[in-house]
């Protein structure tokens, strides 16, 4: 039997190594692109959009355009989110005319955006309007309980000066969103939990941390008091596809003036 030597051995190996480390850089990249355009969010929240995913080496390039900032941001937290990805290098354009901040227009989108994430309400099944800062909602609500979160969700939004809620009580009650988490990939979980503590303003300014696996969504990060900590499980808690929350935000501790 003819004997390999050892570094003619080890020259093979490192040969086989460096051969397949560009194919397995490949296929992850493909995984990449492929699973941001099957994801949840690209497939509900910006199919209109026009988003190109371009992966190399794990590092992601977003170019086109959306239609809001919101959608950009959805976007990038999606994609940052994948297996696979160490960085992304968002490009993307936001066109059309975008609302004043903090004008009537923009409480109205901000108002709409906070409820699209959450299955708890329908955003689908109310009208929202603004005028000097005085929100009406009207449409239809499931239950009460639905009809006064739907308040809920609508005070807690920036420059909301009242809420009057005209919704009326359906009798029959619509569709239940999907409540269980592997029916929606854990990114895009992840990306609108993100998107749902920015919009509302209790919790735009914590800075959170937040993972999802198999919809077990695990939130960090610091807290001014317990009532924070709870509204982020909350909030948190009623995101499509969430099963539960681990919340592992701490306390921060009191500012006591000397």
């Amino acid at each position: 039997m003819k004997t390999i030597h050892p570094l003619t051995l080890a020259t093979i190996v490192s040969t086989l190594f460096l051969t397949s480390s560009p194919l397995r850089a490949a296929d992850t990249d493909d995984r990449i692109e492929s699973s941001a355009a099957k994801s949840y969010v690209f497939k509900t929240y910006l199919k209109d959009d026009s988003i190109k995913v371009e992966a190399k080496d794990g590092v992601v390039t977003l170019t086109g355009s959306v239609a809001t900032e919101s959608h950009k941001t959805l976007a990038e937290n999606t994609v940052t989110s994948l297996p696979g990805v160490t960085s992304v290098k968002d490009q993307l354009a936001v066109v059309g005319t975008q609302p004043a901040e903090h004008s009537d227009a923009w409480i109205t989108t901000k108002v709409k955006t906070a409820l699209l994430f959450h299955r708890n309400v329908s955003a689908s099944g109310t009208t929202v309007s603004t005028v000097g800062g005085i929100v009406t909602l009207s449409g239809v609500a499931d239950s009460v309980a639905q009809k006064e979160l739907t308040t809920e969700y609508a005070k807690d939004i920036d420059n909301v000066a009242s809420v009057n809620n005209e919704m009326t009580i359906t009798s029959k009650p619509g569709m239940p969103a999907p409540t269980i988490g592997d029916k929606i990939d854990d990114a895009s979980i992840t990306a609108q939990v993100k998107s749902s503590l920015l919009t509302h303003h209790s919790t735009s300014a914590l800075h959170t941390t937040v993972s999802t696996t198999d919809g077990v969504v695990t939130v960090g990060g610091i807290a001014k008091n317990d009532a924070e900590r709870s509204l982020v499980t909350k909030l948190a808690t009623d995101i499509t596809g969430v099963i539960s929350v681990v919340n592992n935000m701490t306390i921060a501790a009191p500012d006591i003036a000397k």
